[in-house]
């Protein structure tokens, strides 16, 4: 396609806007000129406040632009309504992340979010992130605002699962203006370390970096903060469930016995720190073989659901093992923001969460 306005607005329909819609289909593109290969353009905010969600946009349409053939140079400009800039550009967080965390009366609230709920397993390996990012995406195609913290300090994956990972801005280098993708609000430890490097930190490290993308991330207004915890009964959940307001946690499980031993030890965890368990969730739980169609129980099926009767707690829904699913999370955009049964069954558990006042 030759370079034009039309070939420009399709490429821009590939950039996402924080609230999850298409950059072209927001209507915020204006004043598209072409001169000889140079690309100029103005993305429209609201004001300076919008304009610092709407950073990570400019960049990720110039990024677009640039790759389209016979594009020179790009140059996109956020402006307010009245014609003014909107804001400069966001600068480098110059804050120093871990260390000792501060001293706390008891558990905060944090501001603006409505509900907080803790995504835990007892081990690795059950696929927990891949239910936080999958059930963030479809609690924000459920018209929820939501927010995902990935806090498994250790082993970060949501910037990978969610196809995003650059430096958050600062405006003042205290404050953390988080990432937005596919709707969802997002911060890591991922975004703000080498992703190549160890994180080699004692426990009051990782409790202050705890902290910090808590207290300091300016989350804006959820409906829903999820926290992808790391697996195990460590600091960073005796961290979390200490000083924050905690609405609940949710437990991940695979069906096989091996997996539900570690499961009881989170559920134990969680009494113990005096935080609702709001039911558990079993992952990998059938497969669907995608030459023959027989299904087929890998690691077992029903545990998870008999463990929940068992202890009298809602037993939220059953996830399938599926090679797409894990595509997905690797390239970048979890399965639960398309179509299809995959995502049917990441949207029902989202359903159960908004119907039961969870999220």
């Amino acid at each position: 396609m030759a370079l034009s306005r039309d070939s420009i607005l399709a490429a821009l329909a590939n950039v996402t806007t924080p609230a999850g819609n298409d950059l072209t289909a927001s209507d915020r593109v204006r004043a598209v000129s072409i001169d000889d290969g140079d690309v100029k353009f103005v993305i429209e905010v609201l004001d300076s406040n919008e304009a610092v969600l709407y950073e990570g946009v400019r960049t990720a349409a110039e990024a677009a632009i640039k790759n389209l053939d016979g594009v020179n140079s790009v140059s996109a400009v956020l402006t307010a309504h009245s014609g003014a800039p909107a804001a400069p550009k966001l600068a480098t967080p110059s804050l120093k992340i871990g260390g000792h965390p501060k001293p706390q009366a008891g558990p905060a609230q944090i501001s603006g979010v409505d509900r907080i709920l803790a995504v835990a397993s007892g081990k690795g390996g059950v696929g927990k992130s891949t239910v936080s990012s999958n059930l963030a995406v479809a609690l924000a195609k459920q018209g929820r605002r939501v927010g995902l913290l990935d806090a498994d300090i250790y082993g970060p994956s949501q910037p990978r699962m969610m196809g995003i990972n650059k430096r958050p801005g600062s405006p003042d280098g205290k404050k953390i203006i988080p990432l937005h993708a596919h709707g969802v609000t997002l911060m890591s430890i991922g975004f703000m370390v080498d992703p190549d490097k160890a994180v080699v930190w004692r426990g009051p490290m990782l409790m202050g970096a705890l902290q910090q993308m808590l207290g300091q991330v300016e989350w804006g207004e959820l409906d829903v903060l999820i926290v992808d915890l790391p697996p195990g009964t460590g600091d960073v959940q005796l961290t979390l469930c200490q000083k924050t307001h905690m609405t609940g946690a949710l437990v991940v499980s695979t069906p096989q016995d091996v997996a539900l031993l570690d499961a009881r030890k989170a559920l134990d965890m969680f009494k113990t720190l005096n935080t609702p368990v709001l039911g558990m969730i079993e992952n990998m739980s059938s497969y669907i073989c995608p030459e023959c169609g027989n299904e087929a129980h890998i690691f077992g099926h029903g545990g998870v659901a008999d463990e929940a009767e068992k202890l009298g707690l809602p037993f939220l829904g059953s996830l399938p093992l599926h090679l797409d699913v894990r595509m997905a999370g690797d390239a970048g955009t979890p399965v639960a923001a398309g179509e299809g049964p995959l995502a049917d069954a990441y949207g029902q558990l989202a359903g159960r969460l908004v119907a039961g006042g969870m999220a």
